[in-house]
């Protein structure tokens, strides 16, 4: 355990992005319910997630992480759960053809609650309300009943949550994964867009591979790893009440885990290595992520690294850089170069959406498609001009027909945006938009395997 450290000794510290709960009787209410509840996730799955993003910072696998910018109540049902899943199951496939490597699943699901804000306060008017920062804390509707922080919301939330868990490890272990499936994944309007054909050619390769290894005595019903998948869930780990009441300690270790998603992050806008987020994560043995943003330095990003993981440990820590596709080949450069020359052992995972989002001239917020596209481009690049490996990327997705960020084969304009806006937070990647962002990742994994075989023959 870390020194000095115990679940609670955030609230020691200075915090910000936490609302003020003005009944703070039902506020103590509520996390004592949550700290009797089971735990969401157990502390051996934890375990294993780390061991496989150890052999992603080695290079010897990759990470696929995305999922709802926040998840939501009233768009909580199986058809959405379902159609996520397969579509990351999709995107999982290209990308384990294109790396020969092994892809390693990380949902942003059954947690992702709760969102920072830059402002606390939201204008209409004027009426001056709370910002809507999640429905782990207050409504979406622009009036003060539903804009006031509820307790009662975080019991909902660890419901939802434990739902959506059971739904998914349902899929992941029941057969639902199984790959000789793989054609069944398709969703219909994803069938009618130019990554079908593509999609469908993957499939019959690895539907004639599985017919070959069956015919030799290798099949899905004698070998679990072809019918089963491991899948994790994560969320950034801001609302610290609510983690705190899930923080268990392990009967067979000791260590204290966040028992309420299998990774747990820090935001860009929380990283402040002497306030309360960086003090409560750095006691778990959850595997973290940090967010690095433009603001991020080399001397801040080395003393967070080395608060977070200081046995450095492979797959412990995962940098997930969010800095927009006209700033990242200014900023991420310098960083890398201090990780390497200090030897920390990190995974780099790219996230091209946060630094992407714009206000569209139909007064929409969104974030076009090429430049989410150019940032993935970016950060492969310059990986490979450093010597590093591009770990990972980090997508906000949904397995639904929404037009909420622009551009894409399938090009959603500026004036199909309010047909299928569908998020209450952040503009997310549609099925088809994301099936082709992995298509372009899987080239780009491809273009380095290239390079190393060429490295390798020189």
């Amino acid at each position: 355990m870390a020194d000095n450290w115990t679940p609670n000794s955030w609230r020691s510290k200075p915090f910000v992005q936490i609302p003020d709960f003005p009944d703070k009787e039902a506020l103590v209410v509520a996390e004592k319910r949550l700290a009797s509840f089971p735990p969401l996730v157990f502390a051996g799955e934890a375990r294993a997630l780390t061991k496989s993003l150890g052999k992603v910072a080695n290079g010897d696998a990759f990470l696929l992480q995305g999922g709802d910018c926040a998840e939501s109540f009233a768009e909580h049902g199986a058809d959405n759960i379902r159609d996520f899943f397969r579509v990351f199951l999709q995107m999982s496939v290209v990308l384990t053809f294109a790396a020969a490597k092994p892809v390693v699943k990380v949902g942003r699901i059954a947690g992702q609650f709760a969102k920072p804000r830059s402002s606390d306060f939201e204008k209409k008017g004027d009426i001056s309300l709370p910002s809507y920062r999640g429905d782990i804390i207050n409504g979406t509707e622009f009036d003060e009943a539903n804009r006031i922080p509820d307790p009662e919301r975080q019991i909902m939330a660890y419901r939802q949550s434990a739902a959506t868990l059971n739904l998914l490890r349902a899929f992941a272990q029941g057969g639902y994964a199984n790959l000789e499936h793989v054609h069944e994944w398709m969703l219909d309007f994803v069938d009618k867009s130019p990554q079908s054909d593509r999609y469908k050619q993957i499939g019959q390769r690895l539907t004639e591979t599985l017919r070959f290894m069956k015919a030799i005595g290798f099949s899905a019903d004698d070998h679990p790893r072809l019918r089963e998948t491991e899948f994790y869930t994560s969320h950034e780990a801001l609302l610290l009440g609510y983690e705190e009441a899930l923080t268990r300690v392990d009967s067979t270790s000791g260590d204290y885990y966040g028992t309420s998603g299998h990774m747990l992050w820090i935001g860009d806008r929380t990283r402040q290595p002497d306030h309360a987020h960086v003090e409560y994560c750095r006691g778990v043995k959850n595997p973290l992520g940090l967010k690095c943003g433009p603001t991020t330095s080399t001397e801040g990003l080395l003393e967070l690294i080395d608060i977070l993981n200081p046995s450095n440990e492979a797959g412990r820590l995962t940098l997930i850089a969010r800095f927009g596709s006209e700033k990242v080949g200014e900023h991420l450069p310098n960083l890398i170069r201090a990780v390497e020359r200090e030897g920390k052992k990190v995974v780099w995972s790219c996230d091209p959406m946060h630094g992407n989002t714009i206000t569209s001239d139909s007064g929409y917020k969104t974030r076009p498609f090429e430049r989410v596209l150019k940032e993935v481009q970016q950060f492969f690049a310059i990986h490979r001009a450093e010597g590093t490996y591009p770990g990972g990327v980090h997508f906000e997705m949904t397995g639904k027909d929404v037009t909420e960020c622009t551009g894409g084969a399938r090009a959603v304009s500026d004036e199909d945006l309010g047909e299928r806006y569908h998020t209450h937070c952040d503009p997310r990647l549609n099925a088809t938009q994301s099936l082709e962002l992995a298509f372009l990742v899987s080239e780009l994994l491809q273009e380095d395997q290239g390079n190393v075989k060429q490295k390798v023959a020189v």
